[in-house]
């Protein structure tokens, strides 16, 4: 013990054989998480080697629409910090999203085994550990993977996140808003890859150049270039992804039948490769949700959390326009309810406008083996408030399990740094057997909804229709091929330059579908699904 000064513990008076009097700064660290209304337990307070059982570390529910961040290095235990928080929210009531990168957050949905080491992690931190298994949907992009499927259209998902997707720059990302600008005011509905092919194909064919100059700014060049993205992008089998029917995020928001909210897994293992993709679906989800969502103010408890796993990739490389979208939703979206927690390994991974929002945070170790790991460490202490503990010792410290933990008081002010041994999860902390996920996702009333992937008539085949006048013959003669492209077969291109339709259309002011179409901050849009 130190020589600090010393009182003692809160919850006994001094006697032989009690507890060794606690710091006072242990003390008051204690008191600052002491909240009165409903709350997440989070484990117990270390100080000086020490854990301190009866000082309890939590988060007040209300509070969690103020966004959070959990950080640390590889192996830190981040995974298992998610599976406890969403156990928790699930328990009280609130539906839960979770990525699982890494196909081991399926075990939520069932009870957890116990052991030796769980046995003793609950008697450090007084936890009534009970094997419990939550309520869970499984989910999976475009229905790679185990999953019920996971898809966009091309006019909901937007120029800005696709830009982000198809990897093009701020000039090409601006272009290719002109041209969903343009399909949406012609009533041009852009469900797959294929559609939005076939729009910018006419607008850079010898036909489609008046109306390429009558969309201000988008040159033929430029439009070229997007032409050759989106068939890369799709030659890479990423169509999948996008088409109908279209999941609707209102699924995210359910309970079941014992009030206990739905944690939803999108299941992600299958498309680890492809990261711009997924962490760009991830934004299109959140941002989904955020435009059809009414606003309720602060409520006693979130109408949903949000964990965006692996966040650094969303930042990475990430246009002005990006950027400035992802903060403005995440600024905004509080007010709907909607708590979103960043995972990343350090919070200089996180733009500075975004970590400004985000009041609950939850660090792991950290390692310093090199002057980029230092400086990174010390990048990391300057973002937390003033502290009892000297956090470049205590973040390369700790250990698995254990986290460093500032949160949202009830009032909203920061309450202090608390060193943490986090709780051990009640579900099971690995996956569950391939069997048992298939059986939870066929077996599930959405699987009937969203498995066979559906392809309505959209720009790509009113591109391909005659003008009015044509005959049936020359109709049939224009018609999509449902058989493969051979050599004698004409290129989308070619199909779409020798349609009279788009001349039609381009004559032709908005439609009724152009006029319904909304775009919010991020250039996500929807139209009414039922």
């Amino acid at each position: 013990m130190s020589d600090r000064e010393t009182v003692p513990s809160a919850t006994a008076p001094e006697k032989s054989g009690s507890a060794p009097a606690l710091p006072k700064e242990a003390l008051e660290i204690a008191a600052g998480y002491a909240f009165a209304g409903p709350a997440l337990d989070l484990g117990a307070l270390l100080w000086e080697g020490r854990c301190l059982a009866d000082a309890q570390i939590r988060i007040p529910l209300p509070m969690l629409n103020r966004h959070g961040l959990v950080a640390g290095a590889t192996g830190t235990g981040k995974t298992k910090t998610l599976q406890l928080i969403a156990e928790q929210l699930s328990a009280q009531g609130v539906p839960v999203f979770l990525a699982d990168i890494k196909g081991d957050l399926s075990g939520i949905s069932a009870p957890g085994q116990p052991g030796d080491r769980i046995t003793a992690r609950a008697a450090d931190v007084h936890q009534r550990w009970t094997a419990t298994g939550f309520p869970a949907q499984f989910y999976a992009l475009g229905g790679l993977g185990h999953g019920v499927p996971v898809r966009a259209t091309i006019t909901s998902f937007g120029p800005v996140l696709l830009s982000k997707v198809l990897q093009l720059n701020r000039t090409q990302e601006q272009s290719l808003g002109l041209v969903f600008h343009y399909a949406d005011t012609k009533g041009l509905e852009l469900v797959d890859l294929k559609d939005l092919r076939a729009v910018v194909a006419f607008l850079t064919s010898d036909e489609g150049r008046p109306e390429l100059k009558s969309i201000g700014g988008l040159s033929s060049a430029t439009a070229g270039v997007i032409l050759r993205a989106l068939t890369a992008f799709e030659a890479q089998g990423m169509g999948g992804f996008f088409g109908e029917p279209e999941f609707d995020t209102a699924e995210f928001l359910r309970t079941d039948g014992d009030g206990r909210g739905t944690v939803s897994v999108l299941e992600l293992p299958a498309v680890q490769d492809k990261p711009e993709l997924f962490s760009t679906f991830l934004m299109w989800l959140l941002a989904d949700l955020f435009h059809d969502l009414p606003e309720v103010g602060d409520t006693g408890k979130p109408k949903l959390v949000f964990f965006f796993d692996e966040a650094h990739l969303l930042f990475q490389d990430a246009s002005p326009a990006f950027l400035d979208a992802i903060t403005r939703t995440v600024r905004l979206i509080r007010s709907k309810g909607v708590g979103v927690f960043f995972v990343t390994q350090t919070p200089k991974d996180v733009p500075g406008d975004v970590l400004g929002q985000l009041g609950n945070r939850i660090q792991h170790a950290l390692r310093a083996f090199t002057p980029d790991d230092e400086k990174a460490l010390r990048a990391t202490v300057k973002t937390f408030p003033n502290s009892a503990y000297d956090l470049e010792e205590l973040l390369t410290g700790l250990g698995t399990g254990e986290a460093v933990v500032t949160v949202l008081s009830e009032r909203g002010a920061p309450t202090p740094v608390a060193a943490t041994r986090l709780r051990a999860p009640e579900s099971l902390m690995g996956p569950i057997e391939s069997a048992a996920l298939n059986e939870a996702v066929t077996s599930s009333p959405l699987y009937g909804r969203y498995a066979q992937a559906v392809d309505r008539e959209s720009a790509y085949e009113r591109l391909q229709r005659p003008p009015a006048g044509k005959g049936p013959d020359e109709m049939r003669a224009r018609a999509p091929q449902a058989a493969p492209r051979t050599q004698e077969q004409p290129s989308v291109v070619e199909q779409v330059v020798g349609s009279g339709m788009f001349k039609s259309l381009a004559r032709s002011v908005g439609t009724q579908i152009g006029r319904e179409i909304t775009r919010s901050v991020f250039g996500t849009a929807r139209r009414r699904r039922r």
